[in-house]
């Protein structure tokens, strides 16, 4: 039978009370630290959420330190070609509140920041995102409300950065999932062509 939880209070008495270190961590102003990671990182995890309610999580990728900062408060994250979706930004236009989680490989803790966001289509500091050529078209400019560091434990029950853990034959190739799952009537050819070792070379196209 399955025992739901339906209040604060019986969550709080379920898991208890946090360590006041989890609590006091808490910050609202870039530490020259935090600089430090944003300029190691080159990946993030963007969470939006729309008026409906509705959630999205978006990957951010680029070289190390693709993240601006442009000030103590705030930041600025550039808009690579993508599958054009824009579930994310659709949700920023309605609902500015977003969640980013900064990774380095190998490290097993990350550096989260939640704040609110907008999109600017040009700026001068655009100039300073440039990749392999490529201008971003819009950046996401985050006014940080929250910043701190989360804590291990999730890398290393998972063994994410364990490289005798890993399993990427686990499943089908890119192309034959897209095969099974999104367009059965594609041919496997053009899909393994496409996803192949050409496909690298468009990331900035």
């Amino acid at each position: 039978m399955t025992v739901e939880i339906t209040s604060q209070e019986e969550l709080r008495e379920l898991l208890g009370a946090p360590m006041p270190r989890a609590v006091t961590k808490e910050r609202t102003v870039l530490h020259q630290r935090d600089r430090d990671w944003l300029a190691a990182s080159p990946f993030c995890l963007v969470a939006t959420s729309g008026a409906d309610g509705s959630c999205d999580v978006s990957p951010k990728g680029d070289p190390p330190g693709f993240t601006l900062v442009l000030d103590e408060t705030t930041i600025a994250i550039p808009e690579r070609p993508g599958n054009r979706r824009a579930d994310g930004y659709r949700n920023i236009l309605d609902n500015p509140h977003v969640g980013l989680i900064y990774l380095i490989p190998g490290r097993t803790d990350t550096l989260r920041i939640n704040g609110r966001a907008r999109l600017v289509r040009d700026a001068p500091f655009f100039d300073d995102m440039v990749v392999k050529g490529h201008r971003p078209v819009l950046a996401v400019v985050v006014e940080i409300e929250q910043i701190f560091y989360h804590c291990a434990k999730a890398f290393l029950r998972s063994q994410l950065w364990q490289p005798e853990t890993w399993r990427p034959d686990a499943l089908p190739s890119r192309a034959r999932l897209i095969k099974e799952v999104e367009a059965p009537a594609e041919s496997l050819a053009d899909l393994e062509r496409h996803y192949g070792p050409e496909y690298a070379k468009t990331i900035y196209a």
